[in-house]
């Protein structure tokens, strides 16, 4: 029977109508991944919400309108949920960083001054992510998993520390292109200067209630310290 016979089946009268409408409002089962996906929405849309430093699994079950077995049969733990989420930021911003370090490789156009140019554009495409899911933002921060298992903050702490090494590779031709006597050491200490002033944006981004934005006057900030 197709979904039209259900909707619209061929009665004289009208108690089989009732009854069909009733059946179109039969809850769907989700597929296979979809109730993982709407978890790990949820829990980043309540994390865009003020006071949602700390999230319950009751909270978060009430949102989605489920039970908090339900949340269990998808993920092990709550910390789980937040590696799901750590995970989507690894993700997308590691992707986005890549495409912005190899593509004047690959062409073949790369000069010691594209490096510094790479690592600001580097230092905006976190910054735009983290302005553009503001939920995420209490993550990286480490607000939000503040008092949850200490391997997600040694997580995202590995995060911003391969974000500061890929800033440093960029930043070490250019400094030995200015003639600096010691090129590593400065571009180590580009790197961990630019490093911070993300984590101040997003602090700050996360600090004001998602009102002043990480992105707030980006070249002219970056012009100053590069």
């Amino acid at each position: 029977m197709s979904v039209s016979e259900v909707i619209c089946p061929p009665a004289e009268t009208e108690e089989p109508v009732a009854v069909a409408a009733d059946t179109t409002r039969t809850r769907k089962r989700p597929k296979p991944g979809e109730r993982r996906e709407q978890i790990l929405q949820a829990l980043a849309a309540m994390l865009e919400k003020p006071g949602a430093d700390r999230i319950t699994t009751a909270a978060l079950a009430a949102s989605l309108s489920v039970s908090e077995a339900a949340l269990y049969r998808h993920f092990a733990s709550k910390a789980q949920m937040f590696e799901g989420l750590i995970e989507f930021i690894e993700q997308s911003v590691f992707a986005l960083i890549q495409q912005i370090v190899t593509r004047e490789v690959e062409e073949g156009t790369v000069t010691p001054e594209d490096g510094a140019r790479r690592a600001v554009r580097a230092v905006g495409v976190v910054l735009q992510f983290a302005e553009r899911n503001p939920g995420m933002v209490r993550v990286m921060v480490g607000d939000a998993i503040l008092f949850e298992h200490e391997r997600l903050q040694t997580r995202m702490n590995q995060f911003f520390d391969r974000i500061e090494s890929t800033l440093r590779q960029c930043l070490r031709p250019a400094a030995d292109a200015l003639g600096s006597a010691t090129p590593t050491v400065d571009a180590n200490v580009a790197a961990s200067v630019l490093t911070a002033f993300m984590l101040g944006r997003m602090q700050r981004f996360a600090r004001t209630g998602f009102r002043r934005l990480p992105t707030e006057h980006l070249d002219a900030s970056l012009a100053m310290l590069i």
